[in-house]
């Protein structure tokens, strides 16, 4: 904000950059997270046909959230993912119908469901993340152990912060 003349405030109209924005460490941090994200959708979907053909890679994350969390309701679910009651529910529908997942009485409130991964949903999302994990270990091997756990140690910092 600068003041004016008159002693009011006056907006710019475009927010300034963040302080050192243009530091070469955020600027290859942009450059690497990029490429990183775009091969993590690339893999998300062959994981996903992986799991099963028809299943769509965005549904993916929902069977990994579920298997590791255990059974949640629609919305917990839709918040945690970051999309609407009617996107979460077309996916949901979409993975019963599956067999990826069902719906079961939530036994702290008769009213509701809790979604879970069925057997089979789980079977299938356990190979397939064990698959994944031994391809990291592959592209991994000359890495030391203890780099192994400081990236997924910054990851899960870098994690963290988007969430606030």
């Amino acid at each position: 904000m600068h003041e004016d003349g008159n002693g009011g405030a006056e907006h710019a109209a475009t927010p300034e950059p963040a302080r050192g924005v243009n530091q070469p460490g955020f600027l290859a941090l942009e450059r690497e997270l990029t490429v990183l994200l775009r091969r993590a959708r690339a893999s998300q979907g062959e994981m996903a046909r992986a799991v099963h053909p028809d299943l769509e890679p965005s549904a993916y994350g929902l069977l990994v959230r579920l298997d590791e969390c255990g059974g949640q309701r629609a919305t917990e679910l839709a918040a945690y993912i970051g999309v609407g009651k009617a996107t979460m529910s077309r996916q949901l529908r979409a993975l019963e119908e599956l067999g990826l997942v069902a719906r079961e009485p939530d036994p702290a409130d008769g009213r509701a469901w809790l979604v879970a991964v069925t057997r089979e949903g789980r079977e299938r999302v356990s190979r397939v993340r064990e698959a994944r994990r031994a391809r990291y270990a592959g592209r991994l091997a000359d890495w030391d152990p203890a780099e192994v756990t400081e990236l997924a140690r910054l990851l899960n910092q870098l994690n963290r912060g988007t969430e606030k």
